[in-house]
């Protein structure tokens, strides 16, 4: 078992299960390796999440100083994306030991 059931995200930071073929067609060891794996990243979005939001207020902070309507059009659309990312790694947190049988091709 290698990491090959999992690829990075670059946009959430996080490795997501990636699977070619129907969850239960795998071997009974290679599905326990993969939640096992999938347990570890999962540990790991809380932390994620939490330096986003840290990014966010940050941003949060920068756009109530900006006076540029152009730069604050920027800082809302960076929070926003920010925003979005806690909402996807809110999503894969909440599969828990049941990655479903989605298909990657």
């Amino acid at each position: 078992m290698g990491d090959s059931w999992f690829v990075y995200d670059e946009r959430l930071g996080i490795e997501v299960p990636y699977l070619e073929h129907e969850w239960e067609t795998y071997p009974l060891e290679v599905r326990s390796a993969i939640l096992e794996r999938w347990e570890t990243i999962r540990g790991r979005i809380p932390d994620r999440i939490l330096a986003l939001e840290r990014r966010i207020r940050e941003l949060q902070r920068q756009l109530d100083e900006e006076e540029d309507f152009e730069t604050s059009c920027r800082l809302n659309a960076d929070i926003a994306e920010q925003a979005s990312r806690i909402n996807d790694l809110n999503i894969w947190y909440r599969i828990n030991q049941t990655i479903d049988s989605r298909r990657h091709t």
